[in-house]
């Protein structure tokens, strides 16, 4: 007795599967890309990693963003200097351009701030060892993403960090946009 040739159709249905199951694993990857481009971000950053953070987040429109929120929150600066006190610095004051200075938006783009932000921290408020939260998905189409970063036991969703990922190619995201929480 001959060993019997494997049927036609049982060779069929294996080649459908795995087209199945590539179909299926790509979708997956395709949907999963932001987060792992933020968990990328939050990774690079920990490690004061400039070209990865190059690569991963798009400068110029992240401090665009930025610019109006941090001109938003209250400065308390210091007190004008005095003839009295500080002459030089009062004759300087008092021939300067009173034009504001830009708001400050580079602790917000460093490689720490962007890593206390991936936590739910302002920068430079984190304390040194806090766990973060696994950041919540807020919204997400084929092209934008957004996520939340809260610290952990924050109880309003006013207290997340806002970041928003756009879709370069097809499988490449990147950081366009930080929304800070409102002040208190």
């Amino acid at each position: 007795m001959e060993p019997r040739a494997p049927a036609h159709g049982s060779l069929t249905r294996a080649i459908f599967r795995q087209i199945v199951v590539a179909i299926v694993g790509t979708a997956l990857v395709f949907v999963a890309a932001p987060f792992f481009a933020f968990r990328a971000v939050k990774a690079a950053a920990r490690d004061g990693d400039a070209h990865a953070l190059a690569q991963l987040v798009d400068y110029p429109a992240v401090r665009q963003g930025l610019r109006p929120q941090v001109a938003a929150i209250p400065v308390t600066a210091p007190a004008p200097p005095d003839i009295w006190t500080d002459p030089i610095g009062a004759v300087r004051r008092a021939i300067e351009p009173l034009t504001p200075a830009p708001p400050a938006v580079e602790p917000y783009l460093s490689a720490s701030g962007l890593y206390d932000l991936t936590r739910g921290f302002a920068p430079g408020k984190a304390p040194p060892e806090a766990g973060s939260a696994f950041p919540r998905l807020r919204y997400w189409d084929p092209n934008r993403a957004r996520f939340a970063a809260a610290p952990r036991g924050a109880k309003a969703s006013e207290q997340a960090v806002i970041f928003t990922f756009e879709r370069r190619e097809l499988f490449t995201w990147k950081l366009v946009q930080i929304h800070l929480p409102d002040a208190p």
